[in-house]
Parts: C-alpha cells; structure tokens; sequence
C-alpha cells in the first residue's frame, strides 16, 4: 500500500466526524482561540530606546556586502547596523551581492524604504548612499581598491573593536565581503539594541512591495469572513530544488527520480555523486530532515483540527510537480490562496522576475496572518518567527512541527484517524506552549526578540516567563 493511498484512507475516515474527536467538539474552533499562552500572566512589549542625541565625529566609512537572499541579506544589514554604531562608524546602504541562485539584481531601495530606514537609525547610526567621492579619489574611484576585511563566521563583537576599528581609523573607508553571519549572536546589550531597532523598526519594505502586500493581507482576510477575518499561513517547501537537496525519496516513482538526479547535477554539479558517497533516504526521514509533502501538511492541519472551511495563504516556491502533488492540499483546504491566485498578473508584473521582492510579498501576508505553520527550516521562518513575537505580545502564534515524530506517525502501519488525531492536537498545543521564549546565548535575536527587543508588562517572575526559560 502506498503511502499516499494509506494517509488517504486515514483522512477519509476523520471525514464526517471531524469536529467531534476525542472530546474535542467544535474544531473550528474559531481560529482566533488556538493560542492560549499569551493570555497568561501579563504579555511582552516592545521597548527600544531610540536616541535623541547627535551623533561623535565619525571614525570613517563601513561599506558591506550582503549575500543570499531576502532573509539572509536582512542578517546582513542588521549587524552592519550593530557593527558600525558600536564602533562609531558610517554605515553605507550594504550592497546586494548578486547570487548564482537567487538570480536577483534588486538594490537596497527596490526591497526596503532606504529613507524611512535612515531617518529611524539617524541618532544612532549615521547612514549614506554612498562615500563621498573626495573620500574615494585616493582608491581610484573604485571600490575594489578598498581595503577588505575577510572576517570569520560569527565573530564577537569585541574582534571588531580591536582588529577592524583600528584599521578603519587609519584607512577612513573600509570594506567587509562577504558579511553574512560574521558577527556573533552573542553580544553587549548595546550591540543587541542596535540589531532590534534596524529588524524591528528601521527595515521597512518599499513603498510599491507593501503596498501590494497589505492588499493581499486586506484580501485573505475578506476571503476569511468566517472565521472573523483569520487565516492560516503556510511556508511550503516543497520546489524541486529543495526535493532534489533533501536526498528524500517520495511517492513519485521512476520519473521522481530521474528528476531529481537531473536536479542535483544542474544546482551541485557533482556534489552528491561523489566516490564513497552514501545517501540514506530512510535515515533522512526518520531524523526528520525531509521537507513535507503538500498531502502530509494538510492531513496534520485538519489532525490538528483545522477544517474545511479555513482559509490558507502559501507561500512557496514552485512546488515541484505541482499538479499531483497539491492536489490533495487543496482537496482538504478549498479555500487555498497565494500571491498568484489574489493578485492579478499585471499587479504581479513589476515583482515576477525578482524572487527576493516576491519572498518579500509572501513575508507580508505571513506576518499577519493568525496562525504560522512552518514546514522546513532556513531563515524565511526563522526571521518570521522572532518578528511576530515583537508584533503579538511576544507570542510566534507559530506552529512548527515535530518532523521526527510526524515521520513516525505517517509511516506507522497501526495508527487510526483518532490516535493521529489525538497526537497532532498535542502537537499544536506544544507549539502553543512555545510560542513565548526567551533568548538564549546561542540564539539569534532576529527569532527571539525577548528580552533584548521587548519588555515584560508584569514586572513579577511568573509561570509564563519561568517555563520560557
């Protein structure tokens, strides 16, 4: 029996019988419930302290540039931010380093509102288009010509002051490439303040991405009447690239795998066929490494009992073989929306070409959306996980699964519709529970904005704020 016929039987036996399971009746249960931790024990608020003093005499000029793609940029710009205000520095608008994948040449301005980000930043950071040309005729007009730093992954802070500082004092103008990831989420309290105000506050998307993004947010939630205007999110990963990188094997057969062989060659030339190589797609799974199918996340939603009528917004790539593959999806959830299907093609038109201006449309309607489902990691859910944290009192309404266990539970030759049932509810209610914590040393403040970005209303150590520890 295959998988997929097997999930199939187990759906159909929920069907009919689906607001009543276990004692749990009602599962539509109005979406705006689910979440029950953020109503115990007071809520967190964001409090940056903005400055409202001028700024020293600048020590000269930063200019960096920031790899990947839209999320990965926005960790560049946030401690290019952090770095040059703590070593008193002029942060140039980061350049966007054009990537073999991405594919995308948008600048700073086409993503983000470069004024608004200036002005927020001003008496904390000085920010520029561009070193004045004086500054840049000892370099030959060129930038190449500048000194670049090629600092390791996740550098401390203190590194910056006692290696790169001296430097910039003596050049005035200095260069970081790549920037990625070089500075430690570890820091000083000040440095920390500094990345909040530029993620939290100073990036701002450009006037015509948010424009159409609040239109597609004012849309899903007219399509979503019926559950007072709340509707699910799903970040989906599913595109053939990340199929054919996952070394997963799913329900496709022959024609999956010469697709995916195919796949691999043309993104990694080699990569996964070298001498000695062992993939193991069963261990991959079991280890929950896989990323989910369209069918697996739309029978964990309606097991977690969210129903027919809930309406979804997806954000995604090109699902791989999409045809087939979404089918069940959208069987499950008719009211199954994305940026394509809300928007009209001359709407989509300007973004269509640009897949970081498009990441950016999906961003928007998933940050406001009541419920996040996250199906794969990386740092679209990462990023969007810390930034409803600061929006909804400091709770990531966000579900993210137990892959290893869902594996399990798939797989499992045994299991009826009710036992499912009963383990994906106990799955959502664990994201609930999780929904609020704290920062740990190793944790990056872009996913957890307390307590550096917000502050606790209810002064008192209380049972919400021990159990996020």
């Amino acid at each position: 029996m295959s998988k997929i016929y097997k999930i199939k039987i187990l759906l159909n036996a929920g069907n009919g019988n689906e607001d009543c399971t276990s004692g749990h009746c009602n599962m539509n249960h109005k979406i705006s419930t689910i979440w029950k931790s953020p109503y115990r024990g007071g809520e967190w608020k964001p409090c940056l302290h903005r400055s409202s003093e001028g700024l020293p005499e600048s020590n000269g000029y930063i200019y960096v540039e920031a790899n990947g793609g839209l999320n990965q940029q926005r960790t560049s710009i946030c401690n290019a931010v952090a770095v040059a205000g703590y070593l008193n520095a002029t942060l140039v608008i980061p350049n966007f380093h054009f990537h073999s994948i991405w594919k995308d040449p948008s600048k700073f301005s086409d993503i983000y509102d470069e004024e608004y980000f200036g002005n927020i930043l001003k008496n904390d950071v000085r920010v520029v288009e561009k070193i004045p040309e004086h500054m840049m005729e000892r370099f030959g007009s060129n930038m190449t010509n500048v000194f670049n730093f090629r600092i390791k992954a996740w550098s401390s802070i203190q590194y910056y002051r006692d290696v790169v500082l001296p430097k910039l004092l003596e050049e005035r103008v200095i260069r970081i490439s790549p920037f990625a990831n070089r500075l430690s989420f570890d820091a000083p309290p000040a440095v920390q303040r500094l990345r909040c105000l530029a993620n939290y506050e100073a990036l701002r998307f450009s006037s015509p991405i948010l424009s159409l993004s609040e239109s597609l947010v004012a849309r899903m939630r007219k399509q979503s009447i019926v559950n007072g205007g709340k509707y699910v999110s799903i970040h989906l990963r599913f595109e053939e690239d990340m199929v054919a990188f996952s070394c997963c094997v799913f329900d496709g057969g022959r024609q999956e795998k010469d697709d995916m062989v195919a796949a691999r060659e043309r993104g990694w030339k080699g990569k996964f066929t070298k001498p000695g190589r062992v993939i193991r797609p069963g261990a991959i799974r079991i280890n929950g490494k896989c990323p989910l199918t369209p069918l697996e996340v739309g029978l964990m939603l309606r097991g977690m009992g969210f129903t027919k009528n809930t309406s979804i917004y997806l954000a995604s790539g090109k699902i791989y073989n999409a045809e087939i593959t979404m089918a069940p999806l959208r069987e499950m959830f008719p009211n199954l929306h994305t940026k394509e299907t809300l928007a009209s093609e001359e709407e989509l038109a300007p973004f269509k070409n640009y897949s970081s201006r498009m990441a950016a449309i999906d961003y928007t309607v998933c940050l406001h959306s009541e419920v996040f489902v996250t199906t794969q990691g990386g740092n679209f859910p990462h990023f969007l996980l810390g930034h409803r944290r600061y929006l909804y009192g400091g709770h990531s309404k966000t579900i993210k699964p137990d892959k290893r266990k869902l594996a399990l539970l798939f797989d499992s030759t045994n299991i009826g519709w009710r036992s499912l049932k009963r383990q994906l509810l106990s799955m959502r209610s664990h994201s609930d529970s999780k929904g609020i914590e704290l920062k740990r040393p190793s944790d990056s403040i872009y996913s957890f904005p307390c307590p550096d970005c917000m502050c606790h209303t209810n002064r008192t150590v209380d049972s919400k704020s021990s159990s996020a520890t």
